[in-house]
């Protein structure tokens, strides 16, 4: 779309629109703004954009990933909380793109699918997003309860990324972990250096690339809720956080355990997903 205004990309054309829209990044809100060109097309390639998709951004900040996904031709809801950027966005994109970009002012682990109608949902969407670090596991706790989207590709802090993709028996398996690799696959992501972003972070960032499974588990608040209470004492035997917490004690799911090769001295960490999707609490 030729119409669309330009992106600052390089760090010179971000500072400069800041200091025109007298806008400190806030640290709290994770507002690194991406300026390599590179990043944005293999966040686009990776989520395999397509004239006609439908994408939700969440934090489109100055709007460098939005324009990028409305010139591939995808139809884009975002939600952005910061209100200056939330202006600007306004002012240079929601008209420019002729009704392919609706705009929500507000957050997103409240509104994790920004505003897109249930029904177009689950017709179908991908998400493509700079996450902010602060709200990377809640929101992803919200998306998690469905519409589940098709494919996500989502910048994060390389030690979030770690966590997501923990496998059992790691000190980064926990109650995330489990709720996402039960619905998503992971495919190949790509690591992303401090100098992309302005200001630079503290930290290196990754692309995490998630592909939804043909059969998709959807954890139940109940069984999410029992989950993390587990993971919050992770070094306790299973069957001893579960004694109080289910009329049985937890010993039919503990048989289960038992034909899996595990017993109740199982701590959660030591527990693949697939046998926590069948833990329900009465």
């Amino acid at each position: 779309m030729s119409d669309l205004l330009p992106s600052p990309l390089s760090p010179s054309g971000t500072r400069d629109t800041l200091a025109r829209l007298g806008h400190q990044p806030k640290r709290f809100l994770g507002q690194n703004f991406l300026v390599d060109g590179n990043i944005v097309r293999k966040s686009l390639e990776l989520a395999a954009i397509a004239p006609g998709d439908r994408v939700v951004e969440v934090g489109p900040g100055l709007g460098t990933l939005t324009a990028a996904l409305l010139s591939s031709g995808a139809e884009v809801w975002a939600i952005e909380r910061d209100a200056t950027l939330h202006g600007h966005l306004q002012t240079t994109l929601v008209a420019a793109a002729a009704g392919r970009f609706h705009l929500l002012e507000g957050d997103a682990v409240e509104q994790p699918i920004a505003g897109l109608p249930t029904d177009l949902a689950e017709a179908g969407f991908k998400v493509v997003a700079n996450l902010p670090y602060a709200i990377s596991t809640p929101w992803m706790d919200a998306i998690l309860s469905g519409p589940l989207p098709q494919r996500m590709v989502l910048m994060l802090q390389f030690e979030a990324a770690q966590r997501y993709a923990a496998e059992p028996g790691t000190k980064l398996f926990g109650a995330i972990s489990i709720f996402l690799q039960s619905a998503y696959g992971l495919a190949p992501g790509h690591k992303v250096a401090a100098a992309c972003f302005y200001p630079r972070p503290d930290v290196e960032s990754y692309l995490l690339h998630l592909v939804r499974k043909p059969a998709p588990h959807v954890f139940p608040a109940a069984s999410k809720a029992l989950i993390r209470t587990c993971f919050q004492q992770r070094r306790k035997q299973i069957g001893a956080l579960l004694r109080d917490k289910l009329p049985d004690g937890g010993q039919a799911w503990i048989a289960q355990l038992s034909a899996a090769g595990l017993d109740a001295r199982a701590r959660p960490e030591e527990i693949p997903a697939i046998l926590w999707q069948s833990l329900v609490p009465a």
